[in-house]
């Protein structure tokens, strides 16, 4: 109540301040880097990461250090590696999911979805949100074959250091409201996990903008999703065999 409250009455001055932090803000680039390959040794993972512009890797400078190069590095030391990166800064679900839409069919084993700041800060609805991540699920698991999709939670905005006060209380409080629903919509999907990377609240782990993820923090969250890919597979592999059963992401 509290909330709803104070986004009617302060409303005009929330948009005043976001105008003033785009204003002000960096625009970060996306690394360079490739975007799509095939690297390691082991039984195989076809790895797709999608979203927007942490997906992308907006804080660093190269692939390698971005969500992308730490996730696959620590992947290929045991598995072969067929992966793809398509994330764009500013998609925001409707964005992504579009996208996803449009691209050609191919199969996947593993996604990892990273998309809902710029959905705070478009403000979309709750109803819209949570249709267009089952809409996300679906179509990953239908069109791409998907066995496990992992959804990123969004980011701790209260803490933000480009967002001054009541905005940063503001967009925080939003996210952590796409966030419940981000989790009861993985619940209802069993092959969707949502995943909340243990970021320190220390300042070194966000970039030189305030506002995306700094190298440290891309290392834990890619460390982070290795193991809980790597153990994922590690249970399939333990799965008795079926006349129908695809192992190891090997038709």
């Amino acid at each position: 109540m509290t909330y709803h409250f104070l986004t009617l009455l302060l409303l005009p001055f929330f948009l005043v301040q976001g105008l003033y932090v785009r204003r002000v803000t960096p625009q970060l680039p996306e690394p360079i880097g490739t975007r799509a390959g095939v690297t390691g040794t082991g039984p195989s993972i076809r790895l797709l990461i999608i979203g927007d512009s942490a997906a992308a890797g907006v804080g660093v400078d190269s692939q390698d250090q971005a969500l992308l190069g730490q996730l696959v590095a620590s992947l290929s030391a045991s598995h072969r590696v067929t992966w793809k990166l398509q994330a764009f800064t500013g998609d925001a679900s409707t964005e992504v999911l579009a996208r996803l839409e449009a691209e050609g069919r191919e199969t996947f084993d593993v996604v990892v979805v990273s998309v809902g700041v710029n959905d705070v800060t478009g403000r979309t609805r709750n109803i819209a949100w949570a249709c267009n991540l089952q809409k996300l699920i679906d179509t990953l698991s239908n069109d791409f074959n998907a066995q496990q999709i992992y959804l990123s939670c969004l980011p701790p905005m209260h803490v933000f250091p480009a967002l001054p006060q009541p905005l940063r209380w503001w967009l925080g409080q939003r996210a952590h409201q796409l966030n419940a629903i981000m989790a009861d919509v993985a619940d209802s999907n069993n092959q969707c996990t949502m995943v909340n990377a243990p970021f320190p609240i220390e300042k070194h782990y966000i970039a030189d903008d305030g506002f995306h993820p700094g190298a440290p923090a891309y290392a834990l969250w890619g460390r982070h999703m290795a193991e809980l890919i790597s153990a994922a597979a590690t249970d399939s592999r333990r799965q008795p065999a079926t006349a129908d059963t695809t192992i190891n992401g090997d038709t």
